[in-house]
């Protein structure tokens, strides 16, 4: 027996135009400026004929700063899952205000400027010569501006799942605690933790105020390297430094939704 089809409602389709109208808006501006980067002039546009010239020119340039950028924008994240899901995981079971206090004071990065998180950081290590010259100090920045997004996602799934029966059947079949975390906890936090996973490396690669007060020129990343090349140089080059952070980005974010479109 065939399911009936019902006709799609006005409604539907005047949501559907101002959803394709405001993502035109987002978009438009990103693909004129990947174009520019890809065009031998920018100003005469796609008449001057294409080139990969610029792109060329960045990765010549910049690829050590782009490949730190990749570099502890994983780190960020092996860090931020090593830390954030168990501590949403402790606060899940605590609750109570004392659990809320600690959640706050974990978010309260989000809250401050990067600009005065950064100015905090090196004032606290800048002593600490080699620390505060190594990608180590900028990654402690990042951790601390993104562990909130790791934290939250994962948290709010654990809120809406009823673990505590979960893991109190799980042990009334003899599953000791990390046995109950690892295959009873994980799984059914997936969708949270995906969810952080994405946050955080989107922001860690796109950072940009905290890291510029962090960076030193030896430890350069992607977002900084992006700025100078707008500021200094042509406006082709600095395009063509956005095509390239998209193309990172991109396998990037599609790499880690795989878990999630399997399962």
């Amino acid at each position: 027996m065939s399911t009936p089809r019902f006709p799609r409602s006005t409604g539907f389709w005047l949501q559907l135009v101002l959803t394709l109208l405001v993502s035109a808006f987002l978009i438009a501006p990103m693909l004129v400026s990947v174009l520019a980067g890809l065009t031998r002039n920018a100003f005469q546009g796609l008449g001057s004929g294409l080139t990969l010239r610029w792109v060329a020119q960045v990765l010549d340039s910049y690829l050590p700063a782009i490949l730190l950028s990749v570099q502890l924008a994983l780190l960020c994240l092996a860090v931020t899952l090593l830390v954030g899901v168990p501590a949403a995981y402790a606060l899940a079971r605590l609750k109570g205000r004392a659990a809320r206090l600690i959640e706050e004071a974990l978010v309260l990065p989000v809250a401050v400027p990067g600009l005065a998180t950064g100015l905090a950081l090196v004032i606290a290590y800048n002593g600490w010569g080699g620390f505060r010259q190594s990608i180590w100090f900028i990654l402690a920045g990042h951790v601390l501006f993104t562990l909130p997004f790791m934290l939250r996602p994962v948290l709010a799934v654990m809120a809406a799942s009823d673990l505590r029966t979960l893991e109190e059947g799980a042990a009334s079949l003899g599953a000791g605690f990390f046995r109950r975390f690892f295959d009873v906890v994980l799984p059914n936090c997936r969708p949270g933790i995906l969810a952080g996973s994405l946050a955080v490396v989107t922001l860690s690669m796109g950072e940009f105020n905290l890291t510029w007060l962090l960076h030193t020129p030896t430890t350069q990343t992607l977002p900084v390297g992006l700025a100078d090349a707008y500021a200094s140089l042509r406006l082709e080059v600095g395009s063509a430094y956005t095509l390239v952070f998209f193309v990172l980005i991109v396998p990037l974010l599609v790499a880690l939704q795989r878990p999630g479109l399997r399962s």
